[in-house]
């Protein structure tokens, strides 16, 4: 801020990593139900994944910015391993069953990556998965 204007705003961080704050239990907590209830669609068949993450999202749009930042990326993980099932399940008809075993890896990318997102999550740290499509920014 400069000393000519009083009430000039300072620039909005747009990364998560430059926010100044240490997130709380309640924050760690929400995180990680984001990223572990997109493994827990797994049960549903893998299509509902998806709806974890966005009511969390929704829920914590104005309470906590790591909240939403985790949210977001465990949403635009989920549309990912979506869009690789589609993909993959064409795959498979096309070859008349014989690439059978690519509709699995999907579901192998969400329990192991699930996993790893939980673990950083916990210890309050900003988690983005790899080979991810982010549609959400």
């Amino acid at each position: 801020m400069s000393d000519s204007n009083p009430y000039e705003v300072p620039p909005h961080p747009t990364r998560l990593e430059d926010l100044e704050f240490e997130p709380n239990a309640d924050d760690r907590n929400l995180a990680l139900i984001a990223h572990l209830s997109g493994a827990a669609g797994i049960l549903a068949g893998g299509l509902i994944g998806f709806l974890g993450p966005l009511i969390i999202y929704l829920m914590s749009k104005e309470r906590s910015p790591y909240v939403v930042g985790q949210a977001k990326e465990a949403l635009n993980f989920q549309i990912t391993l979506i869009l690789a099932g589609v993909v993959f399940a064409l795959l498979t008809a096309v070859s008349c069953g014989f690439l059978f075993p690519l509709l699995f890896v999907p579901v192998v990318f969400q329990v192991v990556f699930a996993i790893i997102a939980a673990l950083a999550v916990r210890d309050g740290e900003a988690y983005r998965y790899p080979f991810c499509v982010r549609l959400l920014r």
